[in-house]
């Protein structure tokens, strides 16, 4: 009977992580966004320029354009208005047609923010958030594609690993 104890104890003991990964309240990555960004109310004055943005809104939280598990987008804030992500010739290389939100993560396979792929579409980080995401795996990360409701021509390209995002520019298939 004492043997039969330790043996039960000792297994309650070593499931008892598992219950712990299962319930923890600490995802490997955070969730990834039902939907875009709402769009910016028209006539909303840009941001001012001069003043460097704080993205870090919470304790924990990166510096950079993110989202919170609730679906807020935070950073999408400036406006249709905003010059750093006017788009000469919107569109100059065709709709991305591979699929939007969560339904379609993709693998990273290869670039930079200059040009990178996945499943035969390419893409460049717009030049005013290549420092957004200095820490993307580019041969590995897992992206989800948004439209982009405020700035014609740029989609939204969300890290499922860090939760970031960024402006990206399509740049047609292979």
């Amino acid at each position: 009977m004492k043997k039969t104890m330790s043996l039960l104890a000792a297994a309650l003991m070593s499931a008892f992580p598992l219950f712990a990964q299962e319930h923890g309240h600490a995802p490997s990555h955070p969730p990834i966004p039902k939907h875009g960004p709402a769009p910016m109310p028209k006539g909303r004055p840009p941001a001012p320029a001069a003043a460097p943005r704080v993205y870090r809104d919470q304790e924990g939280h990166p510096d950079r354009p993110h989202v919170h598990a609730n679906g807020t987008w935070i950073g999408h804030d400036t406006g249709r208005d905003d010059a750093h992500y006017h788009v000469d010739h919107p569109w100059a290389h065709g709709h991305f047609h591979g699929g939007f939100g969560p339904r379609h993560v993709f693998h990273l396979v290869g670039g930079g923010p200059s040009r990178f792929w996945f499943g035969g579409f390419y893409f460049a980080v717009v030049p005013f958030d290549v420092g957004f995401c200095d820490d993307w795996l580019w041969n590995s990360d897992q992206v989800v594609i948004y439209e982009d409701p405020d700035h014609p021509g740029l989609y939204l390209a969300y890290n499922v690993r860090l939760g970031t995002y960024c402006h990206v520019e399509y740049l047609g298939t292979s």
